[in-house]
């Protein structure tokens, strides 16, 4: 923990030079969050590539789905406890220490063939690799939060979120080279191809590393620079004043977190919002061949538009907070969910192979804004050094709850009572969360966090 203590500078920038330092660093910290956490993603799914070949070694696909599942399961759980941890912790540090781990675990699997042997070890590593996943999201929720204001932060954050397809974009291409370059070169002493999906990402991981730990900067504070709410007078309050105190694990929880009911509210609107994305995202392939009868190989361009599609969609949703509803993530949330549940009934009604992929892709435009809007409002809702606690509390629902339905849930519905089933499932979900973005229409973050701190 020591290694893990923020740093707070001895020296302050000089008045004369604070505009430019603060201009330079804002650019170089949110770089370094945004290779940091594309790096994250080229290291959490790879597992799926190596599936196919598993299943020719005698492993079925119930089997291997199980294994993969551990990497949801303990992600949901390590957002949420490793966010309380990154709260008191600099994430110069704690960023790059969860993907040179996580980076780690995939050398582990790429190198010791053994723990690909057996399902029961395949998900211990899994888990473990799941649970340094947790590590990325909270360190970046607290650099964006002590760098940028919170009228500018839903833009800012938005940007910092399409990190996620970016790294999970290039995760295939380069999972898929590394198959091929073990295949062809290394495949020696009980390693196969596969674990080439393994080991040149790791390979990269630990490069992108060393790269954000050279780029991010903890807070302004440590680098002897005023608060951001004092450089662009934009406080969270009327008497202008500011939570710069490092808070105890028993602040952060039981006076900012668990007794704030805002941060209830869209927590359990995540699980409906993951419910939506997972669903929709993990089934999509099986419904466009098995329903559609739409070929495997443009069932998977209609999945990578889809994701692609987010982008875009994830940053009007930030600028509309932004800009339009000034602050108030809500109604953005409200809106975009309810176009989703349209576009759900055209994707279950639709015969034609266009307008099939038309709500596909607008399904996929539109989710993403929704599933950024509220690891937001988490950091919006409560002090700067509570906010990796609040965003890792919605994501434990998310993932722990509503990744599980989407995976579990949604799929015995489909076996036992059709597609039509599980797509009203999705449907229901859809409006839930919609019901769920209209009940803080009217919250802003500083009105929450300024009546918190009197009370």
């Amino acid at each position: 923990m020591q290694l893990l203590k923020p740093h707070i500078a001895t020296t302050k920038v000089s008045a004369d030079k604070v505009d430019q330092t603060y201009k330079r660093l804002r650019l170089q910290v949110f770089l370094g969050i945004f290779i940091g956490y594309a790096g994250y993603y080229l290291l959490r799914n790879n597992f799926s590539l190596a599936i196919p070949q598993l299943t020719q070694e005698g492993f079925s696909k119930g089997q291997l789905g199980l294994a993969l599942s551990a990497v949801s399961l303990a992600y949901g759980i390590s957002k949420f406890v490793m966010g309380i941890v990154s709260d008191q912790s600099n994430a110069r540090i704690f960023l790059p220490l969860g993907l040179l781990l996580a980076a780690l675990v995939n050398f582990a699997f790429g190198f010791i063939p053994f723990l690909t042997s057996s399902i029961t070890v395949m998900f211990v590593v899994l888990f473990l690799l799941g649970w340094f996943q947790g590590m990325g999201w909270p360190p970046s929720g607290r650099v964006l939060v002590h760098w940028y204001s919170i009228n500018e932060r839903g833009s800012k954050t938005a940007i910092w979120n399409v990190a996620h397809n970016v790294g999970g974009g290039f995760m295939a291409p380069i999972a898929t080279a590394g198959i091929a370059m073990v295949g062809t070169f290394f495949a020696f002493g009980g390693i196969k191809s596969y674990h080439g999906a393994f080991i040149l990402p790791a390979i990269i991981g630990v490069v992108v590393a060393a790269i954000a730990f050279l780029l991010i900067r903890d807070t302004p504070e440590s680098v002897g620079l005023p608060p951001i709410e004092a450089y662009r007078n934009d406080y969270p309050n009327e008497e202008h004043q500011l939570f710069e105190k490092e808070l105890t694990t028993k602040e952060i929880l039981f006076r900012y977190v668990l007794n704030n009911k805002w941060i209830w509210v869209i927590a359990i609107a995540n699980i409906f919002v993951y419910l939506v994305r997972y669903g929709v995202e993990n089934w999509a392939p099986t419904y466009l061949t098995e329903v559609k009868h739409i070929t495997l190989a443009n069932s998977s361009w209609s999945y990578f538009w889809y994701e692609i599609a987010g982008i875009p969609g994830t940053l009007i949703a930030g600028w509309l907070s932004d800009k339009v509803f000034k602050g108030r993530r809500g109604p953005a949330g409200f809106v975009f969910m309810l176009v989703v549940s349209g576009f759900v009934v055209l994707y279950m009604n639709a015969t034609n192979l266009w307008l099939i992929n038309f709500a596909l892709i607008m399904i996929g435009f539109w989710i993403y804004g929704p599933v950024m809007l509220i690891g937001l409002q988490a950091l919006d809702l409560v002090p700067k050094k509570a906010a990796g606690t609040a965003a890792g509390l919605t994501g434990l629902f998310g993932y722990f709850f509503g990744s599980f339905s989407a995976n579990a849930i949604i799929g015995y519905t489909v076996d036992w009572f059709g597609w039509q089933a599980g797509f009203t499932l999705i449907l229901i979900a859809s409006l839930l969360a919609a019901v769920m973005f209209a009940l803080t229409w009217r919250i802003r973050g500083q009105e929450v966090q300024a009546q918190h701190h009197k009370a």
